[in-house]
């Protein structure tokens, strides 16, 4: 392994190189050849005035918040000949799950594609595309026949993948005796318990006051309200992403959580934004795409039907067919474990120079995918920057929920911390719902590959997703899914099937996210 000096040097050379050829990079270059026109550039003292320069102007600004979100996505430093997929999952069982996950996944897709005798893509005529251009705000009044199309897989199909892990190092003799076997998931990854996550977590301690909680706390909560809004105002002005990320640990105000967000993922909705997005809209309206029907499907089955989310049915279309179009999604698989889909140009079937990635984003969306926009679209009125934020959501967070890897964030980890913490903390009630066939897993999976979206109500999904993106990880997803058992623990001990537990557990629209966080992790009551 490289040391840390030799670490830092990897990781500042990779995000020049990322960051270089930019729309960003060139702008710098731009505004440092101008201002040497300036009188206050000396000669002398060029390279500390030019630095002063971009500093008052507000580009050293967004250079730090660039440099920000790519320490975000980049992938840990291994060792410098190590191969690139160890690089993308260092577990050689992990990838293999995942690979033969995809075949599975593009089998149905390409038989759904021969039964149903559509093609994965064809241009649209010329009248067709002049009469979407024309209803683009109102896709969902004149969708195509859906009957006969299925989502090429649901969570729970994900779920037996999951439960069927094995690894290959570990010795499975020992039968059923150990904790770590009482559970669904079958291996041992390293996740943390209760005083870890106190330690991780120390602003969510019941003396740390939190938007989103009524009293617990040592001041009153107007009082806080108040001083923080006049921060977050304070922090939204600087735009700097890190101080934002910390910030939205306590939450984020209602009326600033869509310029905190942006911030926090740096997205900046400039020109070639806007110019990227109606790119995409143009591929849209040439070209229809197979997938297009499942993005059709799966919002009718599930935000359509959301007393919250079916408002925004046009604009779920309009979000979800761009994404598909999005070939730059296609970076974030240099760090997930999954490997973007290909198909084959027709009648060159094997031939590998006529292959193509398939859809183009490389991700073929399942039942439950809309969901991951449909709480966006409270924030952002605008195409365009609610597209940036989605996009940008999906590649450092959402896809881990659906791809198989060792990433404390990663699905496997997220179901290993949940029954541990269930396990350890609740062992009665864990074991009871295991004696009747109710495996908790199971009840919960759904929650957590959505990060709970379509199941809390959104004012708490957003008081949720604050925490995402303030810690950086999906581990409370877990950790909220263990607060939920605990919370409804007395009625679930007397239940005695799974579907009477299902049925406990079936309305989370009135749970308040922050207090059940605050009580299962800090509290004595548990």
């Amino acid at each position: 392994m490289m040391n840390e000096g030799s670490e830092l040097s990897v990781t500042i050379a990779q995000i020049v190189q990322r960051l270089k050829g930019t729309h960003l990079h060139s702008q710098l270059e731009k505004q440092a050849k101008e201002c040497l026109h300036r009188p206050e550039i000396r000669l002398e003292s060029i390279k500390e005035d030019v630095r002063k320069f971009l500093r008052a102007t507000g580009w050293e600004r967004k250079l730090q918040n660039a440099v920000y979100r790519e320490l975000h996505i980049l992938p840990p430093s291994g060792h410098p000949e190590a191969p690139l997929e160890h690089t993308k999952e260092p577990l050689a069982y992990m990838r293999k799950a995942q690979a033969s996950w995809e075949k599975r996944i593009l089998k149905s897709l390409n038989s759904m594609c021969t039964e149903l005798g559509v093609p994965l893509a064809r241009k649209r005529p010329v009248l067709e595309q002049k009469e979407l251009t024309s209803k683009w705000n109102e896709m969902g009044a004149d969708e195509p026949d859906l009957s006969k199309f299925r989502p090429v897989y649901a969570p729970k199909d994900f779920l037996e993948v999951l439960i069927n892990l094995k690894n290959p190092n570990h010795d499975h003799s020992d039968g059923l005796t150990a904790r770590s076997h009482w559970g669904l998931i079958p291996i041992s990854l390293s996740v943390r318990d209760v005083p870890q996550l106190r330690e991780a977590y120390p602003e969510l301690s019941l003396s740390c006051s939190q938007l989103g909680i009524d009293d617990h706390a040592h001041v009153p909560p107007d009082l806080f309200e108040s001083e923080h809004i006049r921060i977050g105002k304070k922090v939204v002005d600087e735009q700097d992403s890190a101080a934002a990320q910390q910030y939205s640990r306590q939450g984020s105000p209602t009326g600033l959580r869509a310029q905190l967000w942006a911030l926090i993922l740096n997205i900046t909705n400039d020109p070639e934004d806007v110019a990227h997005y109606e790119q995409l809209k143009a591929a849209v309206i040439h070209h229809d795409l197979l997938v297009d029907n499942l993005i059709y499907k799966d919002v009718k089955l599930t935000a359509s039907n959301d007393d919250y989310y079916f408002v925004f049915e046009d604009v779920l279309y309009q979000v979800l067919l761009c994404f598909s179009r999005d070939t730059a999604v296609l970076e974030h698989f240099s760090y997930n474990s999954a490997t973007p889909p290909k198909s084959y140009i027709q009648g060159k079937t094997g031939e590998e120079e006529f292959a193509v990635v398939y859809p183009p984003n490389g991700v073929i969306p399942f039942h439950g995918f809309s969901m991951y926009v449909a709480p966006l679209c409270f924030l952002y009125n605008e195409p365009c920057k609610l597209y940036s934020v989605f996009r940008e959501m999906y590649v450092r967070y959402f896809f881990r929920l659906h791809s198989i890897s060792s990433s404390p964030s990663g699905i496997v980890s997220l179901c290993l911390q949940f029954e541990r913490l269930l396990q350890i903390h609740l062992p009665q009630l864990f074991f009871h719902l295991q004696e009747i066939m109710a495996q908790p897993l199971r009840i919960a999976f759904k929650w957590m590959v959505r990060a709970f979206s379509g199941y809390l109500s959104t004012d708490q999904l957003l008081l949720l997703w604050d925490r995402i993106l303030g810690y950086d990880s999906l581990e409370l997803v877990a950790v909220l899914a263990a607060a939920v058992f605990a919370f409804r623990a007395e009625n679930l001990m007397e239940v005695t099937s799974l579907a009477s537990a299902e049925a406990v557990l079936a309305d989370l629209s009135t749970l308040k996210v922050m207090p059940l966080l605050q009580i299962f992790l800090f509290a004595n009551v548990i």
